[in-house]
């Protein structure tokens, strides 16, 4: 088992019993996802937003036209730090205070560079779009020279991170346990509805293979 190594950086104070650092459960969190919160300073402001990523290996790819402001910060200052969550329950118990939410959560902290050789931009983007549905890039049309130009491809290295898990029931005080008041879980996961064509699609071209194993394995 492999683990990132600990530091004042990445190490879980608030809640360490739900600490992770090993790597495989870490990736596992990642490749559940495919939004991040990334954070960035702009003209002395912090500001976190939502970016769709791919990973490969240590390595997280985010993509933007060629002005972005977020890339262009991250490599001004040559490091990043993302987060992704799974909001996986809400808990509800018998006081205010005990209410919570299970769920899994990753922090990483990594150095950023631009990917400018055209090849590796191709594999980069491969590597967002296999993330985000495998089997779709194989489906479409290859990228124009001009809109690989346009693009702004970033590369993380994943230097050191951590995660949080909360996967466990409801934990009330002792003396509230016999209080006449519904306590539990609702369990939430985000689905995939039946998929809906284009309202400009030729009616001969049949919903793709990749497709139909996307909404199965996730409806």
């Amino acid at each position: 088992m492999k683990e990132y190594s600990k530091s004042k950086l990445n190490r879980v104070k608030r809640g360490q019993n739900r600490a992770v650092y090993d790597i495989e459960k870490i990736n596992t969190i990642l490749d559940a996802g495919f939004i991040g919160f990334v954070s960035y300073i702009y003209d002395g402001k912090a500001i976190s937003l939502p970016m769709a990523y791919g990973r490969k290996d240590n390595k997280i790819y985010l993509h933007s036209s060629q002005a972005n402001r977020i890339l262009l910060s991250l490599l001004e200052v040559g490091e990043m730090s993302m987060t992704v969550l799974h909001l996986d329950a809400l808990v509800l118990a018998r006081s205010g205070l005990h209410h919570s939410v299970n769920y899994r959560s990753v922090t990483l902290f990594g150095s950023v560079k631009k990917v400018e050789n055209t090849q590796e931009k191709e594999a980069a983007l491969y590597c967002f779009m296999e993330h985000m549905m495998k089997g779709r890039w194989d489906e479409i049309r290859a990228m124009k020279p001009e809109e690989l130009d346009r693009t702004l491809v970033v590369e993380m290295t994943i230097e050191t991170a951590s995660a949080k898990i909360r996967d466990v029931g409801v934990n009330d005080e002792p003396e509230d346990y016999d209080l006449p008041i519904w306590a539990g879980l609702i369990p939430l996961k985000q689905v995939a509805f039946s998929p809906v064509s284009d309202e400009k699609l030729s009616k001969d071209i049949q919903l793709p293979n990749h497709v139909i194993e996307y909404y199965n394995k996730h409806k």
